[in-house]
C-alpha cells in the first residue's frame, strides 16, 4: 500500500491537532510501548539533565517568565542538536514550533523536556525515568524522532532548515496549547 505525501501530511496534522486538543486517544499509551529490558538503566540521562523538580503552582507572571526562558532554551537546544546529528526540520516549520513549545511546557511543569507527542499515564514518572525526555532513546540510538522534530535527509518531510528562531516558534505555535 502506498501513501501519498498529502495523505501523510494530513495524517500528521490530524495527530498534532488531536494532541493539542487533548484528545489523547489518538496516541498509544506509553505502557503499551515495549522497551528492551535494562534499556532504562543503561540509557539513564546524566544527572545534569535529569528532572530537577516538578513546579509548584506558578502565578501567571511567573509561568510566562518560565515559559519564555524554557522556549529560548529548547529552541537553542533544538538548533544545536540538529547540527550535531546532521538532521533537518520538517518542511512545515510549524511542526517544529509546536513540538518545541510542548517541550518547553514540559520543562516548566515537569522539570524535563518530556516528549509532547506521546500519551503518558503518569507524566512525572516518565519525566523522572528519562526514556522519553528529548532527545529520547529512539532518537539517540536510531535517529527516529516520533515528533518529527529531527528528521534525517531520507525522510520525505525533511526540509533544508537547520535553524528556527524563538520568534518563529512563538509565531508558528500561537494558539496551540497553553
Amino acid at each position: 500500500m502506498t501513501i501519498s505525501r498529502s495523505s501523510a501530511v494530513c495524517a500528521l496534522v490530524s495527530l498534532v491537532v488531536a494532541f493539542i486538543a487533548g484528545r489523547v486517544e489518538a496516541f498509544v499509551p506509553s505502557k503499551y510501548i515495549s522497551k528492551p529490558l535494562g534499556m532504562r538503566q543503561k540509557m539513564a540521562r546524566p544527572s545534569s539533565t535529569a528532572p530537577l523538580f516538578v513546579t509548584p503552582e506558578l502565578s501567571e507572571e511567573e509561568k510566562a517568565e518560565a515559559m519564555e526562558k524554557a522556549m529560548k532554551a529548547m529552541t537553542a537546544f533544538s538548533n544545536k542538536y540538529i547540527v550535531n546529528t546532521d538532521t533537518k526540520y520538517c518542511t512545515d516549520k510549524s511542526i517544529a514550533a509546536v513540538v518545541i513549545k510542548g517541550l518547553a511546557e514540559h520543562k516548566v511543569t515537569l522539570g524535563a523536556p518530556l516528549c509532547p507527542c506521546r500519551y503518558y499515564d503518569d507524566k512525572e514518572k516518565e519525566a523522572k525515568d528519562g526514556y522519553w525526555n528529548c532527545p529520547c532513546v529512539p532518537m539517540r540510538e536510531r535517529h527516529e524522532c516520533h515528533c518529527m522534530l529531527f528528521l534525517t535527509e531520507d525522510n520525505d518531510f525533511a526540509g533544508e532548515e537547520t535553524n528556527i528562531s524563538v520568534d518563529e516558534v512563538i509565531e508558528l505555535s500561537s494558539g496551540m496549547g497553553a
